[in-house]
């Protein structure tokens, strides 16, 4: 039991870490916004100096990256925020680990975040699912600056 319970704690902090680095990467940096993935981690996000975020550690492959970008292309909604000038900057899975009764632990990336990104001015965050090929929420946040 103990030995199940610290490989998942292992697991558990490598896909946290993972996670952080990609909202980390996707954080507006000028205005310290970070976005809220809905559910993701509790649905708490982690602030620039509440967290120290480390070098990537985890490969994707270019076909997941072409699957996530094919599936987020086909939405209407994100067409328009295409069209409208934003462009697709980042794939970041999230990573689910499960451990089972008998202590086998499994990991599988069924969602990823795809990140766009609007000049200066705005940053989309959109929420893939894999399995079921279809987008299940789009964040987008801009900004706007006037200047007296």
């Amino acid at each position: 039991m103990l030995s199940t319970v610290l490989i998942l704690a292992i697991l558990s902090g490598i896909a946290v870490t993972v996670y952080a680095n990609g909202l980390a990467n996707g954080t507006n940096t000028e205005s310290g916004i970070m976005p809220n993935y809905g559910g993701c981690l509790g649905g708490h996000g982690f602030g620039r100096r509440g967290f120290e975020w480390g070098p990537e550690s985890i490969t994707v492959s270019q076909e997941y990256k072409d699957k996530v970008i094919n599936i987020t292309k086909n939405d209407s909604d994100v067409q328009n925020l295409l069209a409208n000038g934003y462009n697709i900057t980042k794939v970041r899975p999230i990573i689910n680990t499960v451990v089972e009764a008998d202590g086998t632990v499994t990991m599988k990336a069924t969602t990823a975040v795809v990140v766009l990104k609007k000049d200066t001015t705005g940053r989309a965050f959109v929420t893939v699912n894999v399995e079921e090929g279809k987008i299940t929420r789009i964040e987008v946040l801009t900004k706007t600056v006037i200047e007296k």
